[in-house]
């Protein structure tokens, strides 16, 4: 399968529901927030990492569609592995011969060194490579409300001293009071968020990485499916709720020239990625977010929100793409 030769741009909508979308580490797990304005945020670490799980689960982590970077994994056995089936320098260093044969192995390899690019020179060198897809952090739509609720755990986990056996830890909790065998946690959470993320497809750094149509259309699905394969506790219910996918195509009657435009893109990103929202009119918007008519009150569902694209303000050589039921993609311009 040839490499894309159109450049994308994409909107990404998906809510959560009673869970915690993304946990900021540095702010005792609680959902990513903007201090300013109390909007919330995901970040493009936990976008990526939802597509390279559906990826890994759709395909068993089997090449071509394998995963780089896994969970708990040594990056640098990967690219020892390269240099080792492509002759390289596996113990470190190697010329540019190698190390490009080691990066183009892992390119052939690896899903989402194809599609994000990865730093390859940890230890045995294969180089860098820039990904064709880059995802910017996620924005709710509207404010949210992050929140801790405090649960109880029915049991404990003392490590106790000198207990080496199920019998020894048995006759410790023979000595305890009821109340010392349970403990109190929390959970943080939102009632309800809709964000939305952008992103962007480059045909030109694609031709570097060998990214497909195939791949383009596994990322598709990833992005469609993924929440359905991510399911947590601690995630609440988090679904996809729309793609809309921009495609350049060009507009010059010679093919040649056509083709070249595709790559290079018809109008500029932020003319196709900048949407409406309830408290942010843009002019000319081709994606419009606002609440449904009779909503009223703090958001609490999708149903409270319409969703409505404008394919008639499209520039003219770019197409619009969305989900269909059938988890492919519907070209909505095609008619404007």
């Amino acid at each position: 399968m040839s490499t894309i030769q159109n450049r994308y741009e994409f909107l990404y909508l998906f809510d959560c529901e009673n869970g915690n979308p993304n946990g900021d580490p540095d702010a005792g797990n609680s959902p990513r927030i903007d201090p300013e304005d109390m909007h919330g945020l995901v970040s493009d670490v936990a976008i990526k990492r939802r597509v390279r799980n559906y990826i890994q689960t759709a395909f068993g982590n089997e090449a071509p569609n394998a995963i780089f970077i896994e969970h708990s994994t040594n990056l640098n056995k990967q690219i020892t592995a390269a240099h080792e089936a492509t002759g390289g320098a596996p113990a470190g260093g190697g010329n540019r011969t190698q190390v490009g044969n080691a990066r183009n192995w892992m390119c052939q390899q690896f899903f989402d060194v194809r599609t994000f690019g990865a730093v390859m020179s940890t230890g045995p060198n294969a180089g860098q490579v820039r990904g064709p897809v880059q995802v910017a952090f996620s924005r709710s739509i509207d404010p949210i409300l992050p929140m801790d609720a405090s649960i109880t755990r029915m049991a404990v986990a003392e490590k106790v001293a000198g207990a080496k056996t199920k019998a020894d830890y048995e006759a410790w909790e023979g000595k305890q009071e009821e109340d010392k065998l349970r403990t109190m946690g929390r959970k943080s959470l939102i009632p309800y968020g809709l964000y939305v993320a952008k992103g962007f497809v480059s045909a030109s750094l694609a031709q570097g990485t060998g990214f497909s149509d195939n791949d383009l259309t596994h990322l598709w699905d990833a992005l469609k499916g993924m929440w359905d394969h991510d399911r947590s506790a601690s995630k609440g219910v988090m679904s996809c709720r729309g793609l809309y996918v921009f495609k350049h195509v060009g507009t010059d009657s010679d093919a040649t020239q056509r083709v070249r435009q595709a790559m290079l893109g018809c109008a500029p990103a932020q003319r196709l990625l900048d949407f409406s929202t309830p408290d942010r009119k843009v002019e000319n918007a081709i994606i419009e977010v606002a609440y449904r008519e009779g909503s009223s009150g703090s958001p609490r569902a999708f149903s409270d929100y319409t969703v409505t694209p404008h394919a008639f303000r499209l520039p003219k050589g770019v197409e619009l793409w969305t989900g269909d039921d059938n988890c492919g993609l519907i070209n909505i311009s095609a008619a404007k």
